[in-house]
């Protein structure tokens, strides 16, 4: 049973894109695409739904793109506003406005929040040590530093956020800061900023996000918790910057707004907009009204590097406002990877939106298709262009596109498109095919409205694999011989599968669905979600096409080679540690290496580096403490033949008497590699 009816409206949000460069394929799977499948549903079910999404276009990092770019950071927003929302409009994405946080209305509305929390003292002020940049004479944000993330290590962690591990940081706890201005070491001076005490909300964000269990994803409820489990800290919401929205006091001239308090508040003065220009009432999708029960629902998709801001802060400052709704919910997906790697914009190891608009010219709905099979719900997942290809290829030309083009191809072979029947047909006529696309449909809906949308999607093709299968099992080019109102009876039923199917496409494959439509000579070229499929006696059908294609290998492969050559061209230049200094030949020949096995291996308690191994080194076997657990786990290594020095003095290590040291390279990133044999020798065999 549909939980829809139980709220009067739907506020829907995706995050914000920074305005700093081109979409890809990793933000459509994290906030757009789920949230475009759940508003068009909506939209189906008769819901009043606004869907809302703009361009972020403060902070450091339009002012790091600006500087890199030689340009204006004005220059750099308008750029890439206008991109942005172009690819969004071409792919398809159904925004009921798309606007930006440059607006005159957006500034006012931030302001105005900020001055409602400063008038109830809602602020903590205090001067803190902030880090400053000698050479070019001002204090850095957060992004215009990095440093070695403290959590995981990453050589390359912002002041705000490491993207390697998604912990949320602040300068100060970055190891080995840089200035990305001069590429100096900063140095710490003090300057007073306005701060949200989050502690102060941490017993009523614990309960109100305990509320929220069950009913959250796992892995949002799950980072929630960790976050308060470590305890909140007050957070600055204003920044030494010369770009962004103006703190409105006087004592505080030339400081900004911090980016992530004036960011979500975008949402709604986006609702403002898009309420002058349609005539509504902004307030009755973000105030809270009289009636609990007259509330918007609010409902923020998101990635999940995203979730701390949007389920902690965001709410904090909406509940020390005081006059605003909280989100419902916070369906938040991981990361999506590209052929074995992380997508990263710096290396433009990416499948860029607009790219792939040029290259695949009407090829949209496929691209959906794909992405919303392999959407990172609940962990991250991966795109290749094998995939795409088998996906298109083996799913939407074998099994959907086949099955409509089929039916439609007998339907003009056999009766000249036209449908004649004594009665119009409201239902199946075989009751285990309608009570199977009754549960298949029942179950798209239940998918979709639990954001479980891979599982609907399968519900979808499952509707298809129906068709098929009652198609072929009926053998209706067989029949039309035998008994020619069997075979009409056949593909009538088959008709109103279609129906059904285009009706069900409309939120994942919304041009194929309009496509389809059209072929059935649907009225209006519309279809209602729950509308009963009827074709009067008569009604005649449009000319069958197809509605997929098959990706062939020279475009996959060329794909491939494209993405091979943009790593090539931004691969770092390699830099080489220099040789050691010269040792004799004694001290050479004074070290034992030998090749062993591996024959246990587990984790180091309270380490993220160490693995105990066990070593059959052909004279004994004996542990060893190595520190590559950041590379390998250690199940997968079992087995596995090393090289190990074996007369190296023991030591302990994390109370581990340690017997040796395996040999292993290190590349330029610093991944390490196991020093192995090409040939299977003997453990003991030695190393010369």
């Amino acid at each position: 049973m549909s939980q829809l009816n139980k709220f009067k409206r739907y506020t829907i949000t995706s995050a914000l894109p920074y305005a700093n460069g081109p979409l890809h394929i990793g933000h459509l799977a994290g906030a757009y695409l789920p949230a475009d499948i759940f508003v068009r549903y909506l939209r189906l079910k008769k819901q009043d739904v606004v869907y809302i999404c703009g361009s972020d276009e403060h902070g450091a990092a339009i002012t790091i793109k600006a500087k890199k770019e030689n340009t204006t950071p004005q220059a750099i927003i308008d750029k890439y506003h206008a991109q942005i929302r172009d690819s969004f409009a071409e792919f398809g994405i159904s925004f009921d406005i798309y606007h930006r946080t440059s607006s005159p209305i957006h500034h006012d509305l931030s302001q105005e929040f900020f001055l409602n929390l400063y008038e109830k003292d809602e602020f903590i002020e205090k001067y803190s040590e902030q880090y400053y940049d000698e050479d070019f004479h001002q204090f850095l944000a957060d992004r215009y530093i990095t440093g070695t993330c403290p959590n995981c290590s990453n050589p390359n962690a912002y002041g705000d956020q490491c993207e390697n591990c998604g912990t949320s940081l602040n300068p100060t706890d970055l190891i080995n800061p840089i200035s990305t201005l001069s590429g100096k070491t900063p140095v710490l001076k003090p300057t007073k900023h306005w701060y949200l005490p989050l502690d102060k909300y941490q017993p009523w964000l614990e309960k109100w996000i305990d509320e929220k269990e069950g009913e959250w994803k796992v892995n949002v409820f799950g980072q929630c918790k960790s976050w308060l489990k470590s305890g909140l800290q007050p957070r600055s919401m204003t920044r030494d910057l010369d770009w962004g929205i103006d703190v409105p006091l006087e004592e505080a001239k030339g400081k900004k707004l911090y980016v992530w308090m004036d960011a979500p508040i975008g949402y709604i003065s986006a609702t403002k907009q898009w309420a002058i220009d349609n005539n509504k009432d902004w307030k009755l999708y973000w105030k809270k009204q009289a009636k609990e029960e007259d509330n918007s629902c609010l409902i923020h998709f998101i990635g999940k590097d995203n979730i701390v801001f949007h389920c902690i802060i965001f709410p904090a400052i909406l509940q020390a406002h005081g006059e605003y709704i909280l989100p419902q919910n916070v369906p938040a997906n991981e990361f999506l990877n590209l052929e074995g790697d992380k997508l990263s914009t710096s290396r433009n190891h990416a499948v860029w939106l607009h790219e792939y608009l040029e290259e695949f010219p009407g090829k949209q709905d496929e691209l959906r298709y794909v992405l919303t099979s392999i959407l990172p719900e609940t962990s991250d997942s991966e795109f290749t262009w094998k995939d795409y290809q088998a996906r298109v290829n083996n799913e939407l030309v074998a099994i959907l596109g086949n099955f409509v083009n089929r039916v439609m191809i007998l339907m003009h072979k056999f009766f000249d498109g036209k449908l004649e029947s004594e009665q119009e047909r409201i239902a199946l006529d075989e009751p285990f095919i309608q009570s199977e696309l009754d549960r298949l449909h029942q179950e798209l809906e239940q998918n979709i409205e639990t954001y479980r949308f891979r599982q609907s999607l399968q519900n979808l093709m499952d509707i298809a694999r129906l068709g098929n299968k009652y198609l072929t099992e009926k053998e209706p080019w067989k029949t039309i011989k035998t008994d020619p109102e069997d075979a009409r009876k056949t593909l009538h039923n088959c008709l109103v599968l279609i129906g059904h199917l285009a009706a069900s496409m409309q939120p994942f494959l919304p041009s194929t669905a309009i496509k389809t439509l059209q072929m059935l000579n649907w009225e209006g070229g519309k279809i209602g979600f729950d509308q009963a499929i009827t074709f009067k006696s008569g009604h005649q059908l449009n000319a069958p096409a197809l509605l997929f294609e098959k990706v062939e290998d020279d475009t996959i492969n060329a794909q491939i080679e494209k993405l091979a050559a943009k790593k090539q061209a931004s691969a770092p230049a390699l830099q080489l540690p220099p040789a050691k200094e010269n040792i004799n030949y004694e001290a050479f020949a004074g070290m034992d290496i030998r090749i062993g096995t591996i024959i246990e291996a587990e984790k180091v308690a309270k380490t993220k580096k160490l693995l105990k191994l066990k070593i059959d080194t052909g004279l004994d076997q004996r542990t060893v403490v190595s520190g590559i657990a950041e590379h390998y786990e250690p199940e997968a290594i079992i087995g596995r033949k090393v090289s190990i020095l074996v007369n190296l003095e023991p030591r302990e290590i994390k109370g581990i008497l340690s017997q040796g040291m395996i040999l292993m390279a290190e590349d330029a990133q610093g991944k390490l590699s196991f020093v192995s044999p090409v040939d299977d020798l003997h453990n003991g065999s030695v190393v010369r």
